[in-house]
C-alpha cells in the first residue's frame, strides 16, 4: 500500500478485531512493559496520555529493562515488532522466556511469531497490509489493548473508525509542508503530550527524510530556549529552524502560559512558529487526529523535496551492515 493510501485509509485500521492465540496462558495484569523499536513502539506513550495512571514502560533496547526480577514477575512484557524480525525485541522475548517471566507477542509474522508458537506464549498475529510500522499505529494500539485486556480502550478505538476523517486534514498538511520547506522542524509539547511530539518527529524523519527535533515544557525553558537567544555571531547556526508548538487546552495553565511566552520570545527573535491545536472529544481523538495531520505534513514534505515517502533505505542498509 502506498503511503498516500495508508494515510487516506488510516481510520479503517480501527475496525480491526484482534484475536489472542494461546489465550488460556494469559492472566490479568496491571503492569506492562512494551518492548519494541522505532515505529513498533509508539503505542505505550500514547496509552499513557489517555490514562496517566497506567503503569506501562517503554523498552527500546536489547534484553530486559533494569528492573528487579520480583517486579518483572508481576509485569506483562509485550514483545511488539511489526515485522517480527526486530533483533532487539527478539532478544527481549528470549530473555523473558529464559527467566520464566510473563511474556506475550504482537507482530505480523516473522521470527517473533515462530518463537511465540514454539514456546506456547500468548500472541496476536496482526494482518499484514504492507504498511510501514509508523503507519500501522491503529492496528497496533488495538492489538496492545487486547493483550492488556482493556475493553474500554478497545471500545473507544472502535469509535475512531467513524469519527476520524483523514481526507479533511490533507489540505492543512500540504500547506504546513510548504511552510516547512527549507527548514528543520523542532516540535514542542507539554510533557504529557511528548509521545505525540515524538510521533511527529518519527514521521518527519522516516516519511519526509529530514532531520527533526523535539523537547517539552517546562524543561526546555531551563536550557534549550537559551540556545536560540541568537546574536550576530550565532544567528547562522539556527536560522533554518522552524518551531511547531503542540497546544492542548487540557494542559496545565502554567504550561500553556509558558508556551505562549516562549512563542512570543521566538517570534521576536525572527524564528517561524506554527501553533498546532490538539483537538478531539476524547484523548484518542486528539492523539490520532494530530498524528494524521503529521502524516500528511510529512508526506507532502517528501513531495516538496522529491524523495520517496514510504521506504527507509538507510535503515535497511544499516541492518545489513551490522549482521
Amino acid at each position: 500500500m502506498s503511503m498516500y493510501e495508508a494515510i487516506k485509509n488510516f481510520a479503517k485500521q480501527f475496525e480491526y478485531e484482534p484475536k489472542i492465540e494461546n489465550e488460556k496462558s494469559l492472566r490479568k495484569y496491571d503492569k506492562f512493559i512494551v518492548a519494541g523499536m522505532g515505529g513498533s513502539n509508539l503505542i505505550a506513550g500514547l496509552l499513557k496520555i489517555r490514562n496517566p495512571g497506567l503503569e506501562i514502560i517503554e523498552h527500546r533496547n536489547y534484553d530486559l529493562p533494569n528492573i528487579p526480577k520480583n517486579q518483572l514477575k508481576e509485569t506483562l512484557i509485550i514483545a511488539n515488532s511489526y515485522s517480527g524480525n526486530t533483533e532487539e525485541t527478539i532478544s527481549t522475548f528470549l530473555k523473558a522466556v529464559k527467566e520464566k517471566l510473563p511474556i506475550a507477542a504482537v507482530s505480523t509474522g516473522g521470527k517473533l511469531m515462530d518463537l511465540a508458537r514454539k514456546h506456547k506464549k500468548p500472541y496476536i498475529h496482526m494482518p499484514n497490509f504492507n504498511l510501514q510500522p509508523r503507519s500501522a499505529t491503529g492496528l497496533n494500539i488495538k492489538a496492545i489493548l487486547k493483550i492488556m485486556g482493556d475493553r474500554n480502550g478497545l471500545r473507544e478505538t472502535l469509535e475512531l473508525a467513524n469519527s476520524l476523517r483523514p481526507y479533511q486534514q490533507e489540505r492543512d498538511g500540504k500547506a504546513l509542508a510548504k511552510k516547512l520547506k527549507g527548514h528543520v522542524p523542532v516540535i514542542y509539547s507539554s510533557q504529557k503530550n511528548f509521545p505525540i511530539a515524538y510521533n511527529w518527529k518519527i514521521k518527519f524523519n522516516e516519511t519526509g527524510k529530514i532531520p527533526a527535533f523535539i523537547n517539552n515544557f517546562p524543561e526546555l525553558n531551563h536550557n534549550e530556549m537559551t540556545g536560540f537567544d541568537t546574536q550576530d555571531t550565532t544567528r547562522d547556526l539556527s536560522k533554518n529552524f522552524f518551531f511547531l508548538f503542540l497546544k492542548d487546552s487540557s494542559d496545565n495553565l502554567k504550561i500553556l502560559k509558558r508556551m505562549n511566552v516562549t512563542e512570543r520570545l521566538y517570534r521576536e527573535r525572527g524564528f517561524p512558529v506554527e501553533v498546532i491545536i490538539l483537538n478531539g472529544k476524547t484523548p484518542f481523538q486528539k492523539i490520532f487526529s494530530s498524528l494524521i495531520f503529521a502524516d500528511w505534513t510529512a508526506y507532502y514534505i517528501a513531495t516538496e523535496y522529491k524523495v520517496e515517502a514510504e521506504q527507509v533505505p538507510m535503515v535497511e542498509e544499516f541492518k545489513k551492515l551490522i549482521k
